[in-house]
């Protein structure tokens, strides 16, 4: 018997596979096909919201937990795909710059908001201002990391490249089989298919689509990640990955002309050099409403749980709430109450069982 089925290969589920081999757990990681927010992600990590100068919730957690996380995968797969780069905010005022130098002196951002006003003149950028420099950030390389890491689980038996099909999971009181598989216990990480999902799609998961782009511009030298409107993140080769646009009414994974436009808009805004769009791409992040994730267990079928809305920010999340979820089963350690999905069954009319 397993002790692990896993559902999605996405972020939430990599990170749990991956807790589940520190700790010497087997599993199967079922892929189900709706991993593309975890593939088209940004996939930077920064712990301040640049919007309004606050802190990410719990960032310094997240920040501490994730990077030797990601770290160690690096060193069991052999590839970097984790790239510590500095995120720089433009100033678009002496304004912008008052509220920069406030937030900085407060406790809990003083240690992601450098406070010294940069003055760097890109090629290509207007920056009058000046720049603000947020410290430890970078991105991940989500399609490099999971493309890998897929490798790596199928060279171990450990993962099936079969969909998932809901009709074949037959729940025991004290296991769950499917197919071939008879494991302890099931973890739903599906991203914005949970909405298909019949033990878990009562949970109040909303969805936003996010375009981005892939450019080229051979005029635009620059070594961090700039942020404004929007961010560019350079990628190596003259390419830069731009984004992301924020839709909460179309749940399609589909690129947009409305997207892309608002992007090249954006963009022109920013930057005032020639170039060329390689790709268009757009997927749907799997949010909430009140914009905390969805963790952990069905409310009538104890080995049945979920790990989900990790929204905008998973590479960050990722880890964090798989360590959650993966105590709060093995150790029965609680969840945070801002990520247990048990703050919606009073709202739901929903009673747990006893």
């Amino acid at each position: 018997m397993l002790d692990y089925i896993i559902v999605g290969s996405g972020i939430a589920g990599i990170c749990f596979a991956e807790l589940c081999l520190q700790n010497n757990k087997s599993f199967v990681v079922i892929d189900d096909n709706s991993t593309s927010s975890s593939r088209v992600a940004g996939g930077l990590y920064n712990p301040v919201i640049l919007k309004r100068f606050s802190e990410v919730w719990k960032a310094k957690e997240q920040i501490e937990l994730g990077l030797p996380f990601y770290k160690a995968i690096e060193d069991k797969i052999k590839i970097q795909f984790d790239f510590p780069i500095p995120v720089y905010r433009k100033f678009a005022s002496i304004e912008e710059q008052n509220n920069w130098f406030q937030a900085a002196d407060r406790p809990n951002l003083a240690p992601f908001l450098s406070s010294t006003i940069i003055q760097r003149n890109y090629q290509s950028i207007d920056s009058e201002f000046g720049f603000g420099e947020v410290l430890h950030t970078g991105y991940v390389d989500t399609s490099l990391l999971l493309d890998h890491y897929k490798e790596f689980l199928i060279h171990n038996n450990s993962f099936d490249t079969n969909s998932f099909d809901y009709t074949k999971l037959l729940i025991d009181q004290d296991f769950v089989t499917y197919d071939n598989y008879k494991a302890k216990e099931i973890i739903f990480a599906e991203g914005f298919g949970l909405i298909k999902n019949p033990w878990f799609n009562f949970l109040p998961l909303d969805g936003t689509k996010g375009e981005l782009l892939i450019i080229k511009a051979p005029e635009l030298n620059l070594d961090v990640i700039l942020k404004s409107s929007i961010f560019i993140l350079p990628i190596g080769d003259q390419l830069f990955k731009v984004g992301a646009t924020y839709n909460w009414e179309d749940k399609t994974d589909l690129p947009t002309e409305e997207g892309k436009k608002e992007l090249i808009n954006n963009l022109k805004e920013l930057i005032d050099c020639d170039f060329e769009i390689i790709k268009h791409f757009a997927g749907v992040r799997p949010t909430v409403k009140d914009r905390r994730p969805l963790v952990g267990t069905h409310y009538l079928y104890e080995h049945l749980h979920v790990l989900n809305g990790l929204g905008t920010r998973g590479v960050m999340l990722g880890p964090w709430l798989a360590k959650a979820l993966f105590e709060k089963i093995e150790s029965n350690i609680d969840l945070d109450p801002n990520i247990n999905i048990e703050r919606f069954y009073k709202k739901l009319g929903i009673r747990k069982k006893e």
